[in-house]
């Protein structure tokens, strides 16, 4: 996965047997947003996020999801019944200090419901402030693994990493006896990727190794000749950062790129144009991207933002989330949360469930293509994968 996508953290219990899914409630957020509470007092909800920082573009996808959403699920009247839904905007700038004190000041002021967090750094610090003050929190494109099972209070709208592992381990079907090589930079953060796939596909029957580079390098052709001499059945890159550009032209140079499948995630629009010629020669594993689905809700977003991108369904799906918690819980929390747990939606990228053991959002994943060039990439969908297909395993919830 490259650019600002890799940076967010694997799953840490990846090899945990899945528990069986709760029975879940079907129904569609539209016919939730038609009653409402005891009063006609607002439904304050809190939007804390990266409004600037490292992930400002992150955050500004997931804030026009959100109002998107919103429309979508109350029918334009911005009310669940009487009861007019106000929102409070705080930036973050990727910050858990400055998110928690944010969460904390809200609160303060009598708001019930805590949306966003754009960074999982932020997610970790913000779900322990919900349980303790009993406040309803639904975390962003926050894409940690810890964050699901973290508290009865917090739920997610985003995917989590391991859908991420698991889609990519779909290019390769039955992993028993294949070769798996994961590329990416020394340091913590390959560390957590390749830990990842040795618990996900690694643990499925292939085997894993790995090749890695200091994060300060900028000649590739040494590693590619190491990938290419452990001639891998898959070949999973993680890279960050601005070395991107020059690490994929290196491989696509050496015959790598058409010596095996290589994957890795597919990252937003503007970041589209760091694979240069190398696009059209690499499988993604994708959250989203515009075209990927063809639901109700993916045509109301479009026809709100024009082009959808990355983030925009986690926005889109954390409105409807809230508008399911205000209608069926009023001002009391605890319903809130048994209102969402369970539930099944129609989201942007389809069916959605929230597993009621531990908050995990159950999804869709798509494999994708990269057709064009450079800033005329046009992404195309290979295969989507289902909900119950890209499952994590069951979490005891701790709080």
């Amino acid at each position: 996965m490259t650019v600002r996508t890799t940076r967010r953290a694997f799953l840490s219990a990846a090899t945990m047997m899945a528990a069986a899914l709760a029975a879940t409630a079907c129904g569609s957020p539209q016919d939730t947003a038609t009653g409402g509470g005891d009063s006609a007092a607002p439904v304050k909800v809190g939007l804390v996020y990266s409004q600037s920082g490292a992930l400002a573009s992150y955050g500004k996808q997931y804030v026009e999801g959100f109002k998107a959403g919103l429309d979508f699920a109350t029918k334009g009247t911005g009310k669940v019944g009487d009861r007019k839904i106000e929102l409070t905007e705080v930036d973050d700038a990727g910050d858990p200090a400055k998110a928690v004190s944010a969460a904390k000041d809200l609160i303060g002021k009598g708001t019930k419901i805590i949306a966003g967090s754009t960074a999982s750094g932020v997610a970790l610090q913000v779900a322990p402030i919900a349980a303790q003050n009993k406040v309803l929190f639904i975390s962003g494109p926050a894409a940690t693994d810890a964050v699901t099972g973290a508290n009865k209070y917090t739920f997610r709208s985003g995917r989590q990493s391991y859908q991420d592992v698991v889609t990519a381990k779909s290019f390769i079907g039955d992993p028993t006896g294949k070769k798996v090589v994961v590329f990416a930079q020394d340091g913590a953060f390959g560390d957590a990727n390749e830990a990842a796939v040795k618990a996900v596909i690694g643990t499925a029957g292939a085997t894993v190794s790995s090749v890695r580079a200091p994060a300060s390098a900028t000649e590739f052709t040494p590693f590619a000749s190491q990938i290419k001499a452990a001639k891998p059945d898959l070949l999973f890159v993680a890279w960050a950062g601005t070395t991107a550009p020059a690490m994929w032209q290196t491989l696509d140079q050496q015959g790598v790129l058409s010596s095996t499948t290589v994957v890795t995630g597919l990252d937003i629009r503007a970041s589209w144009p760091t694979f240069g010629a190398a696009g059209a020669k690499i499988s993604f594993l994708s959250h989203y991207f515009d075209g990927a689905s063809d639901t109700e809700a993916s045509k109301a977003l479009k026809a709100k933002v024009n082009t959808i991108d990355l983030f925009h369904p986690d926005g889109f799906a954390a409105a409807q989330m809230v508008v399911r918690a205000a209608q069926e819980g009023g001002e009391d929390v605890d319903k809130m949360v048994t209102a969402l747990e369970g539930w099944s939606f129609d989201g942007v990228k389809g069916k959605m469930t929230i597993r009621a053991a531990d908050h995990a959002l159950l999804q869709p994943m798509f494999q994708a293509k990269l057709t064009g060039s450079g800033t005329a990439f046009t992404a195309t969908a290979q295969k989507s994968l289902t909900g119950d297909e890209t499952a994590p395993p069951a979490v005891a919830m701790k709080g």
